[in-house]
């Protein structure tokens, strides 16, 4: 194969180098190739270093030979025969002096130089390395690295190396050696073989011809490892029985092992110097890997230890079982409790396993590793969870993470009845499992958005890792346990719409978090919070903590976790209000990948609200209307009525009438009882059918008390939204002034937070085009708008036609202004005037430039370079006459190209 990367790190300019990997590494075929590929047959040496090549003055006679078969060499190098009084040192100097004119490149490889037993020989090679001519060029291929003096080279830059991980295959390397033998794998048969074989051409190639014509190749790749009589052959002829008999004891002893040491290596086989025997084998690169920079922790190459325990069951089966409780007991005296269990179901020790999986299981949780908590549990048997009051909450626990809930009710009802039987939990467990069983029903609450039930399962619990009688494992989890306590009080607050108590836990928790090290509860926390801001007050704020809480997600490892989908959709939420659809899109995606509603539904029905939402905004009524009906069905699953659930029932009610189903949404509305009816959210859903229905007093009718804010309503988008279709109900009553004045309103609410979507879902064009044409407040703002909407975009069905303009027969502005108010709607304009327009990009950074943001982040948000925002800050200085940015803000303030500053909203 043509290693194209391997050939041009041969090829460089380096004086030597060395190629140091295991039997099997690939390491001669690698050389012949690219010696045959770079046309370097005639100018290369080769020499294949036996077992027998001991005595310095043969191997020097071998490197004559073969730098003579070169045509450099051969005009050169004299001929020298074998003769008693012939020593290595006279060998090469004679060498040198006469490759000392060499002016044309050669090369000299040796093949197996960790054979040259000499260590004579080993230092003449040395110093051929350092005194050769400039033109001569040496590779050295070797098991294991070779003690040569090559630090100096290393230091001048004159060494290069190639390694075990170099010459590893990649996976596209592996498929085209596999189709190279006529092997046709599925990509997924393929993945496993180049897993297990970790890129070994040895494993690869026997792996190939053993595949060649077998009836089941995704079989084999399942079945293949290192007891594979091909592959076993080969270890144990090449690695094994090389090894000393002390050596080979501790490889099998320790095989059982996913990792080793030293003590531990001393321990199992009962000598000592074990690491000492580990550092020598990775030196000899025996398939032995350093896991760390201090080469303390070792494992060894999957199909090495496959072999190895192979080989142990067959020479020393009785002890197999000794050695892993001997393991599982040391682990768990050293602080390795997944180690531990490990071994201890290996052995069959169930007790033990769950008793260490139950004292460590809080910490894993809060840890974020309920991954590697199911793959614990799913080393024991049924008959265990079946009779073991503690494994069943573990269970318990380990359901409701995987989305049964039921599944989690069944085990934890098992749980409880084995914590009330009088002999089934030892006496020194039975807090340590009370703690477990409060811990699965305060998440269960959380699940079902229980608040109550939350509170109290927070208070007990905390009561029970504060009591002077409970165990020191619960004792010593006091704090974590507190602080999940808050998170899960916090978060349930934020779906019943207790804002203030919900910000408050979430803070004392993320405190606590932060405090004890749970960085997973403060992330937890953080994502939550991000929520809180989206519902309630600042659509940036709750940006900035949804990518907060993403990239501790990302650094972590927990992106897939529910909390990770939670700042995913908020994230997703506000780019949708704010009219960036594209934009929502890839983020509402990925909430909808690591969300499964059936074990988070509150997160489900946050999702499928921000699905319906975008959808809606970009006029998928259908789309928008399927993902409302799911929310609806996961807020069944709810203990409480859900803060999203009358903002889901709005929105299906607008796209049913977007899509003209006006009779349908007749009925729903009339299917909800009168409170609900009552609602800011869903007047404003009634306000939507009642103008496709033309009853534009109607819909006045049912906004007013949201707009006295007798009915309120949690966010200004709606208020935004009700304002608007005030505007239009207004105008299609024949009273633009008015229409205006509520216009004006909506745009002065959506500015601050660009929430531009109610726009979308409300298109009304006409109405903002003729605002722009009678005033220049919200010039920016109305622009950005015009250019999100299709120009075909229709308006609200209703009075009007499209746009919801209605032109009445009196002219805009609702006749002759009085003294005191001017302009549209009754509102006076400015009188001063630019001396020349505003771009569409200038305006689109006017709107930023009142924020706290930075130019790069301004650049950030509008997706433009630094240099172009810059550019459109000079050129509004100039337009605007002024200096600086606040001077330049006050003036478009006074001009009204922005709001004033201090509207409330």
């Amino acid at each position: 194969m043509s290693r194209t990367g391997l050939f041009e790190r041969l090829g460089a300019s380096a004086r030597v180098t060395v190629v140091s990997a295991p039997p099997g590494s690939g390491k001669s075929v690698l050389l012949r190739s690219w010696i045959g590929e770079a046309g370097l047959a005639d100018s290369t040496g080769w020499v294949s270093v036996g077992r027998d090549d001991r005595d310095p003055q043969r191997f020097w006679l071998s490197v004559l030979g073969a730098l003579r078969q070169t045509s450099a060499g051969s005009r050169l190098v004299r001929e020298l025969t074998a003769a008693p009084d012939l020593d290595g040192w006279a060998v090469l100097e004679r060498l040198l002096k006469d490759l000392a004119p060499l002016q044309d490149r050669l090369w000299l490889v040796l093949d197996d130089v960790h054979e040259l037993g000499s260590a004579e020989a080993e230092r003449q090679l040395e110093l051929l390395l350092l005194r050769g001519p400039p033109e001569l060029r040496f590779v050295l291929a070797t098991r294991h690295d070779l003690r040569l003096g090559l630090h100096r080279l290393r230091l001048e830059g004159e060494l290069t190396e190639i390694r075990a991980a170099h010459l590893r295959f990649s996976l596209a390397e592996a498929r085209e050696l596999f189709a190279a033998a006529g092997v046709e794998l599925p990509d997924a048969a393929l993945g496993m073989l180049h897993e297990r074989t970790e890129g070994w051409a040895a494993g690869l190639r026997l792996a190939a011809l053993s595949l060649a014509g077998h009836p089941d190749p995704e079989r084999f790749a399942a079945e293949f490892s290192g007891s594979e009589r091909t592959v076993a052959e080969y270890l144990l002829a090449e690695v094994l029985e090389r090894q000393s008999q002390e050596v080979r004891r501790l490889l099998l002893r320790t095989s059982i092992l996913e990792q080793v040491n030293g003590e531990l290596a001393d321990l199992l086989t009962g000598g000592d110097g074990g690491v000492r025997v580990l550092q020598e084998l990775e030196e000899a690169n025996a398939f032995v890997v350093a896991l760390d920079v201090a080469r303390s922790w070792f494992r060894y190459h999957r199909l090495f230890a496959d072999l190895l325990q192979l080989e142990l069951r067959r020479t020393a089966s009785s002890e197999i079982g000794t050695l892993h409780h001997t393991a599982a007991q040391w682990y768990a005296d050293h602080g390795y409790p997944m180690e531990a269990i490990r071994q201890a179901q290996a052995t069959q020790d169930w007790g033990l396993a769950v008793r260490l999986l139950g004292d460590h299981w809080p910490g894993l949780q809060l840890g974020g590793q309920g991954a590697t908590v199911h793959a614990m549990l799913a080393g024991f048997p049924a008959e265990v969870r079946a009779t073991d009051a503690e494994l069943a909450a573990l269970a318990a626990a380990d359901e409701l993470v995987r989305g049964s809930l039921e599944a989690a009710e069944r085990y934890l009802a098992q749980a409880a009845r084995g914590l009330d039987g009088p002999t089934s939990v030892p006496a020194g467990r039975r807090g340590q499992l009370q703690v477990l069983i409060g811990v699965v029903r305060l998440l269960l609450a959380r699940r079902r958005g229980n608040l109550p039930a939350v509170a109290d399962h927070a208070q007990r619990l905390q009561a029970m890792a504060e009591a002077p009688e409970a165990a020191q494992p619960t004792r010593g989890a006091a704090q974590e346990l507190r602080a999940l306590a808050l998170i899960s009080l916090g978060t349930t607050e934020v779906w019943t719409a207790r804002f203030e108590e919900a910000q408050r836990h979430l803070e004392q928790g993320r405190a606590l978090a932060l405090q004890i090290g749970r960085p997973f509860l403060e992330f937890s926390g953080l994502a939550h919070q991000a929520a809180i801001e989206g519902f309630r007050s600042s659509y940036s704020l709750a940006a900035e903590r949804s990518v907060q809480a993403i990239e501790l997600a990302r650094r972590h490892g927990w992106t897939d976790e529910p909390a990770a989908g939670i700042a995913y959709v908020v994230l997703a939420i506000v780019l949708a209000w704010r009219g960036r659809l594209d934009e929502a899109e890839p983020w509402i995606q990925r909430a909808e990948r690591t969300v499964r509603p059936e074990a988070e539904p509150t997160a489900g029905l946050l999702v499928c609200y921000g699905r319906g939402l975008l959808e809606l905004a970009r006029g998928h009524c259908t789309d928008a209307l399927a993902a409302f009906r799911a929310a609806e069905l996961l807020a069944g699953l709810l203990a409480a009525p859900q803060l999203l659930l009358r903002r889901v029932q709005a929105l299906r009610l607008q796209a049913m009438v977007r899509l003209g189903e006006t009779e349908r949404a007749e009925r729903a509305l009339a299917e909800l009882d009168e409170q609900e009816r009552e609602g800011g959210q869903i007047r404003i859903a009634t306000a939507v059918l009642r103008l496709a229905q033309d009853h534009p007093r109607a819909a006045i009718n049912a906004l007013g008390p949201v707009l006295d804010g007798s009915a309120p309503v949690t966010r200004s988008t709606w208020l935004a939204q009700a304002f608007m279709l005030e505007a239009t109900a207004r105008n299609a009553l024949g009273d633009p002034a008015a229409a205006g004045r509520a216009l004006e309103r909506a745009l002065d609410l959506a500015e601050p937070d660009s929430t531009l979507s109610a726009f979308l879902i409300h298109p009304v064009p006409a109405l903002l085009e003729r605002y722009a044409r009678h005033s220049t407040r919200h010039a920016a703002l109305i622009s950005e708008i015009l250019d999100l909407l299709p120009r075909d975009q229709p308006g609200p069905a209703g009075p009007g036609g499209p746009g919801g303009s209605g032109e009445p027969t009196e002219a805009w502005g609702g006749g002759q202004p009085s003294q005191d108010r001017g302009g549209f709607g009754g509102i006076r304009v400015s009188s001063p005037r630019l001396t020349e327009p505003l771009s569409q990009g200038e305006i689109r950074v006017l709107r930023y430039m009142p924020t706290n943001l930075s130019t790069p982040e301004i650049a950030r948000e509008l997706s433009l370079s630094v240099h172009t925002v810059r550019t459109h800050i000079r050129h509004l200085f100039t337009k605007l006459g002024t200096h600086g940015r606040t001077e330049a803000v006050q003036r478009a303030r006074a001009l009204g190209l922005l709001a004033p500053s201090g509207r409330t909203t």
